[in-house]
């Protein structure tokens, strides 16, 4: 009992704050729940990021719900992704039960139902939401690189396609533009516009586009293009004070994940590059939980992680807090975790020997405590979560296991009709609803091709250049993605490893990329926080610039 009562007296003295907080639970010592004993998170700390992790159906989504909703009620905008359909209900007050009414008795929580200011996105209105576009060129070359499953020496490649259009003010709106470009640069009379800097191999050329064509084939073409979403959106307060949640609403995610990872990643990259320095604010500007965080990482470069960590590491300097969620730490690299201040982990299982290596790895990234983490974490119940957080001195909160307490929204969807009418009534759709063209790369390459100084390859009209018309470089008809199977499997066949082989501008461009060190280097290297419609260049510009 003596233990007891000085575990409960640490934990009293270790989450009693003066700062604005948000309440995650009560504590929960030797299977009892002390309501007296609350378990809170400052919200100057939330920019500090934060993990929330547990095996499937321990209850990760309605801790994340019940943040937002805290978040939302202190003024603090809200980004999250609607992956499983649930985190609609934020939109809609919740329903009062017995059960819940027992539960949040228990954890000395004030429930009442409520409904929070929600705005729905969808990308390229795929699922039910305000459309959210990107435009090529902002993406840039790393990010669809990584859509796009490119080695590095056709990424490198790809990096000298969009310096070529960045210097001829040959704008990247979509996907036909960028088809364009490639077809024109592989071309007999698109050579000499790559003289001084070497040429691209047809191989290569047709790889490349051969991925384009594929991600228009899959729907991804209705993502890019333009009007462009401006991040800032994300940063809105509702007229009563309280935060602004977006939710991404994802339907189809498991047949586009690279997509959606990769879109996250351009997010923050946008928001470091419009955000100015913000120092330490009493309160986040902006909270972003990354659902299904190990989508992040799967497959990966080494690249793509540096610049994910990098994003981790500095923009909690630009008042932005990140939390990853997923389901065990494992799934997130180490030089991100340990960047990871607050940490929520929900129960783990242990089924197997790979799961019991993982049980011990979670227990070791916890401050020294009175609990036996392996049988807490392995016996948990759903609700129940380890919580340690950064106090507003820095250091460790002590660990606690906590009952958490309760979403005020519906557990559940968002009634269809509902989100629907939502939507409809947003100020935004009438910004970002409807897709627009304008005078871009394809267009203006058309008009080129069609100019009387000039006969070339390339389209003769704007409109077949936006319809993939069939055009000739080297005999090879890169128009007719059929064709250009047929071609690359017979490469295969032959030798693909010797037909694949560099060619000398591709190996000096692969070294080259590395380096980045030029003044043509800062030019040509696009990061994930590079746009070209910003005129800071983002993060990585300043750093080589």
């Amino acid at each position: 009992m003596a233990e007891n009562t000085a575990l409960l007296d640490t934990l009293r003295a270790g989450y009693t704050f003066d700062d604005p907080t948000i309440t995650l639970g009560a504590a929960v010592v030797d299977g009892e729940v002390h309501a007296d004993v609350p378990v809170r998170l400052p919200l100057r700390m939330m920019n500090r990021h934060g993990l929330v992790a547990g095996a499937t159906g321990t209850g990760k989504t309605k801790t994340l719900q019940m943040m937002a909703e805290q978040l939302s009620a202190a003024g603090v905008p809200v980004f999250l992704a609607d992956v499983k359909g649930d985190l609609s209900g934020l939109a809609t007050a919740g329903t009062a039960s017995d059960t819940l009414t027992e539960r949040t008795r228990a954890t000395g929580m004030p429930w009442q139902a409520q409904a929070y200011p929600v705005e729905f996105y969808a990308l390229g209105g795929d699922g039910v939401g305000v459309p959210v576009r990107a435009t090529v060129d902002s993406f840039g070359p790393v990010l669809l690189s990584r859509i796009m499953e490119l080695n590095e020496t056709q990424e490198s490649c790809l990096q000298l396609m969009f310096h070529w259009a960045d210097q001829r003010d040959l704008p990247l709106d979509d996907l036909k533009d960028l088809k364009a470009v490639v077809v024109h640069l592989t071309s007999d009379e698109g050579k000499a516009d790559l003289k001084g800097l070497g040429g691209v191999s047809t191989a290569t050329a047709n790889v490349i586009l051969r991925k384009v064509t594929g991600l228009e084939a899959s729907g991804m073409d209705q993502f890019f293009g333009v009007p462009e979403f401006e991040t800032a959106e994300l940063l809105r307060v509702a007229p009563d004070g309280r935060g602004v949640v977006s939710c991404l609403e994802l339907p189809t995610l498991q047949s586009k994940p690279e997509l959606f990872s990769t879109f996250m990643i351009w997010l923050l990259a946008d928001l470091f590059a419009e955000l100015p320095e913000a120092g330490d604010l009493d309160k986040p500007k902006l909270v972003f939980f990354l659902d299904e965080a190990h989508l992040l990482f799967d497959g990966a470069s080494r690249a793509f992680l540096e610049a994910i960590t990098t994003t981790v590491r500095l923009i909690r300097s630009k008042g932005v807090g990140l939390f990853f969620i997923t389901q065990t730490p494992k799934d997130v690299p180490g030089d991100v975790l340990a960047q990871l201040a607050n940490r929520v982990q929900h129960a783990l299982r242990a089924f197997t020997p790979e799961d019991a290596k993982a049980l011990k790895a979670t227990v070791q990234t916890f401050p020294k405590t009175d609990y036996d983490l392996e049988e807490v974490l392995t016996g948990a119940k759903v609700g129940e979560a380890v919580v340690t957080v950064m106090d507003p001195d820095g250091a460790p909160t002590p660990v606690a296991l906590t009952r958490m307490w309760s979403p005020q929204s519906t557990m559940g969807p968002t009634p269809e009709d509902a989100m629907k009418a939502a939507v409809a009534a947003s100020p935004l759709m009438g910004q970002y609803g409807t897709a627009q063209e304008r005078e871009s790369a394809a267009e203006k390459l058309a008009a080129q091709a069609a100019a009387p100084q000039g006969e070339t390859a390339v389209p003769a009209t704007g409109e077949s250049a936006r319809d993939g018309g069939n055009v000739t470089v080297s005999g090879v008809d890169l128009g007719n993605i059929e064709e250009i199977r047929r071609e690359e499997d017979a490469r295969a066949r032959r030798a693909q490893e010797k037909a694949d082989k560099p060619s000398d501008f591709e190996k000096a461009m692969g070294n080259f990329m590395k380096s980045a060190g030029t003044q043509i280097g800062r030019e040509v290297v696009r990061s994930v926080f590079g746009t070209r419609r910003r005129s800071g260049g983002g993060l990585l510009g300043g750093l080589f610039g």
